[in-house]
């Protein structure tokens, strides 16, 4: 029995399966060093603080940046997954809070270069997040590769974050030009949302929304909506120094508050979301 005709009889079973569609978050940024990666672990303690499970997918290959601030080194990859040794429960790390973690590797990069068998294969074993997770973090790489915008494009729910360093700024709007300039952008389905990271005050995160959004608006008729602030924290800096996660260890930080404020945000908005996990993912297969 060879192994295509094993991947084929697993994949006929699980799509059998009746599943739901959990809720997920693509987040990224222009550069690296804004604070996406913190965004995500931080964002994962509060929505588990509210009951949801909730599992980070680090999309951001050839960095660890989650990991460490999870003191855990993961034993398996999606790499496992593509090759069909493992099941995509397999390889979810545990991480503070009992909040899953998986990890790209070098799966990602082989991604886009799967036959039918495997992309069937993958597609249903990620399909099974929704039986895992209430909330699936996706955390990309930073910038405008490949495929950090594939991810953007394949995704219902976009948070972009930023700070007010200029550098940044030109970096965050190249991003959206690129994601709103893509063919395969869906305006309607795909909800952008700012988050303006070490600022000093909510006036100057409005500063920083509203630069984006006025590029935004005239050169590329988009809509990019604000969805919250993350202060300049003595607290948050040194839980980062220590890899250690602020909301955990300073739940009252001023940080560590903006950071519940926005998760309430993301659970209380009410959006027909385009599409689950197996659709997101077979979409960026696919593209």
């Amino acid at each position: 029995m060879d192994q295509a005709y094993k991947l084929r009889n697993i994949v006929k079973a699980e799509n059998q399966i009746n599943i739901s569609n959990a809720k997920v978050i693509t987040i990224t940024s222009g550069k690296g060093g804004v604070g996406k990666s913190n965004m995500a672990v931080n964002l994962a303690v509060h929505f588990r603080n509210m009951g949801k499970r909730v599992i980070i997918f680090d999309a951001d290959f050839g960095l660890a940046n989650v990991e460490v601030m999870f003191g855990t080194v993961p034993k398996y990859n999606l790499s496992k997954v593509l090759s069909g040794e493992m099941r995509i429960e397999d390889i979810i790390t545990k991480g503070p809070m009992d909040i899953g973690f998986i990890s790209g590797g070098s799966g990602i990069i082989g991604l886009n270069n799967l036959d039918k068998v495997q992309v069937d294969y993958l597609i249903s074993n990620l399909s099974r997040l929704n039986e895992l997770t209430d909330i699936l973090i996706i955390d990309t790489g930073a910038g405008v590769s490949d495929n950090v915008l594939d991810f953007v494009l394949s995704s219902p729910e976009v948070l972009l974050v930023t700070t007010p360093e200029p550098s940044s700024l030109t970096d965050s709007y190249s991003l959206v030009k690129a994601l709103y300039k893509s063919p395969d952008f869906i305006k309607n389905g795909t909800n952008v949302r700012l988050v303006a990271n070490k600022v000093n005050s909510k006036e100057e995160a409005m500063q920083v929304y509203d630069k984006i959004k006025t590029v935004t608006d005239k050169f590329l008729n988009g809509d990019i909506k604000y969805l919250g602030m993350v202060p300049q924290d003595s607290a948050l800096e040194k839980a980062v120094r220590s890899q250690k996660i602020v909301s955990i260890v300073n739940p009252g930080a001023k940080s560590s508050k903006a950071f519940l404020e926005i998760a309430g945000e993301l659970l209380q908005e009410k959006i027909t979301y385009r599409w689950g996990i197996s659709q997101l993912f077979s979409s960026f297969i696919n593209r």
